[in-house]
């Protein structure tokens, strides 16, 4: 067994406190109530105020960069991930968007396999993901008809004592300055929760455009198959007491006035008390009609459990609206930058909120033109001022050094929207 009190040095200890305290300053500040009651407005459908996110993560290369382990001051790997989780969350309080900082931290449990195999095969990734180059999976399901002989799921578990270990360590270094809680939810979502991004991992995506017309009996065969696993998984999750306050996923925040907020406790909590986020990214060039046959039809009963349902992230949903209001939950929908910003605003309406998704490449990664950015967004905003929209940067790969950039870049969507 290790052992809590000897394992960390003073020092690493000393600097994960001092970012603690810092983080608890600003997240018990009065300004992130106020972002609460701005998006719990805006995803209620009250409030046309739009808020601005500025959304990153240890995806983009230029976070790879700015946060890589010999950037952090920790010496322990252990510390480095709760140093640079920390940073990166303060960092949003020097950008000035609307992402909240809750006064709470997330340990997550550990609840997938060590090969990452939650569907049982080896998806052959090909590529190198450290420099923002494309990533090529091997598509190892060679056969639709005989899918069930490879295609092992994973049922839902949580490996209590290295939870426990991580839950404990964690504790031992920040918990009496930030309450700590573990995060128990099922492997099975997010992207994992969508069917469309595994079975493309598995299958390829040009193989499942040809599978929608030479086999389509087994292509409704496995995406109904793994439809009913996830579905089952997070029956499991629910029946086992898994969902906590901390157990959304949401592209968004988990704020509006017909759920709970996600005040910490150790309660656990049904999906119809929390946000879900789908997407089909691998269907953005799918037709309406094969996207709601082949996928849309076996997500419903999964989306169907929870409170509420955002859907989206960069495929271009244009066209495809009216499919999306047979989610009874449905509560955003993402407008990615390949989107028809004019055309969806005018489908859309006042029904659902719109995530308007700016191209990065446009406004922050390919210089920095502040007339540009004021008006591409001053003609996208325009668009959508009857509607309720937010403005998400997101999938920014670099800032070519410029880290401020994020800043001016919130700084020029708060002008231009009037805040």
């Amino acid at each position: 067994m290790y052992n809590i009190i000897t394992m960390f040095k003073t020092t690493d200890k000393d600097i994960l406190r001092s970012l603690a305290y810092k983080y608890m300053e600003i997240a018990c500040d009065a300004k992130e109530g106020n972002k609460r009651d701005l998006w719990r407005a805006h995803l209620s459908g009250r409030s046309h105020e739009t808020p601005i996110l500025a959304d990153y993560g240890m995806w983009n290369v230029w976070c790879k960069e700015v946060f890589a382990d010999n950037k952090m001051e920790c010496e322990d790997q252990f510390c480095k991930n709760i140093e640079r989780s920390l940073k990166m969350s303060l960092l949003h309080d020097e950008v000035g968007d609307d992402t909240i900082l809750e006064p709470w931290y997330v340990v997550g449990a550990k609840n997938c396999p060590d090969n990452g195999r939650i569907w049982g095969l080896d998806l052959n990734l090909q590529g190198d993901v450290e420099t923002g180059g494309a990533l090529h999976y091997g598509a190892p399901l060679k056969d639709l008809t005989n899918f069930l002989e490879e295609v092992k799921p994973v049922d839902h578990y949580i490996d209590e004592e290295k939870t426990a270990e991580s839950y404990e360590k964690t504790a031992s270094l920040i918990g009496d300055i930030i309450p700590i809680y573990v995060n128990r939810m099922p492997v099975f979502m997010h992207f994992s929760g969508d069917i469309a991004t595994d079975l493309c991992k598995m299958r390829g995506l040009e193989q499942i455009m040809i599978d929608m017309y030479e086999d389509p009996e087994n292509l409704h065969a496995l995406c109904e198959f793994m439809g009913k696993h996830i579905k089952a998984q997070h029956d499991k999750a629910e029946a086992d007491g898994d969902f906590s306050f901390c157990s959304y996923t949401t592209q968004e925040t988990p704020y509006c006035d017909e759920l709970k907020d996600p005040t910490p406790s150790d309660k656990t909590f049904k999906r119809k008390d929390l946000w879900y986020f789908c997407a089909a990214q691998e269907f953005a060039l799918i037709s309406p009609e094969m996207h709601d046959e082949f996928l849309f039809q076996y997500q419903l009963p999964i989306m169907a459990e929870w409170g509420a349902l955002s859907y989206g992230c960069c495929e271009d949903l244009t066209k495809k609206i009216d499919m999306l209001r047979k989610a009874k939950n449905l509560r955003s929908i993402a407008i990615s930058p390949r989107a028809d910003v004019a055309k969806c605003a005018e489908q859309i309406g006042t029904d659902y909120a719109m995530s308007y998704r700016p191209n990065p490449a446009d406004v922050i990664c390919c210089g920095f033109d502040e007339d540009k950015i004021k008006n591409i967004l001053s003609d996208s905003v325009a668009k959508m001022e009857h509607n309720f929209c937010h403005i998400h940067l997101k999938d920014i790969e670099t800032v070519e050094g410029e880290i401020d950039r994020l800043k001016r870049f919130t700084d020029i969507a708060k002008m231009v929207v009037g805040r």
